[in-house]
């Protein structure tokens, strides 16, 4: 197959799924006898993204695969198109998600001991309903409490390949200041306004993850 063909069809196939395709699904679009193979997907891949430098998308790479995304620093401009405005998040919220994230496998407990204040269940199951921390383990203690990790979706959201990309958390000094462009990812999920316990009405509240990490939000395909 064409070099030109072959990046066209798997440009065309990022498109339309609206998520993250790794090289094996991408392999899959083709008949068996078809397939181009992994290094011939990536070359269309690269090709893909130097073609991105002049437009307003981007191709991106997750821990679950590749995406065409519209470019975060469009953000306040094309958020504009959803009618929902993005969720503002608690500070009990951020700091449980940052603890879990830097700290894995952690405990409610461990979470408790450093915050100083007890984690609400509503928080620790927002957090699950959005599928960006799970149970991966019980500690081996009287009550047997439950083991946190964030998950591969959580990744995903921040266009993280890995745990290894977060900002180190020394940087993140000062919870005031998480100030992330979060309403392309928002508006990307395409999840109602439905209340959430991890959310905050007031205009002071802060929403979720630091600078360093706002440049991962993820953003809808074009």
């Amino acid at each position: 197959m064409e070099a030109e063909r072959l990046r066209m069809i798997i440009e065309g196939a990022l498109l339309a799924a609206g998520r993250p395709l790794d090289l094996a699904q991408l392999d899959a679009l083709f008949d068996p006898l078809e397939q181009p193979g992994h290094d011939a997907i990536r070359t269309a891949l690269d090709a893909i993204a130097a073609a991105s430098a002049e437009h307003a998308w981007e191709l991106r790479q997750t821990a679950s695969g590749y995406r065409l995304q519209v470019r975060a620093e469009l953000a306040p401009w094309i958020g504009r198109l959803w009618e929902e405005k993005p969720r503002r998040y608690s500070r009990s919220f951020l700091e449980t998600l940052v603890l879990i994230a830097y700290r894995q496998p952690v405990t409610r407990g461990d979470i408790e001991a450093v915050r100083g204040v007890a984690v609400s269940s509503d928080t620790i199951k927002a957090l699950q309903e959005r599928e960006w921390i799970r149970v991966v383990g019980h500690r081996d203690v009287p009550g047997r409490p439950a083991l946190y990790a964030t998950t591969r979706q959580f990744l995903d959201y921040f266009n993280l390949e890995s745990l290894e990309q977060l900002p180190p958390l020394s940087e993140l000094k000062d919870f005031e200041l998480l100030e992330p462009q979060l309403e392309l990812a928002a508006a990307a999920a395409l999840e109602p306004a439905a209340a959430d316990p991890g959310a905050a009405e007031a205009p002071s509240a802060d929403s979720f993850a630091a600078d360093e990490m706002s440049a991962h939000a993820t953003a809808p395909t074009p």
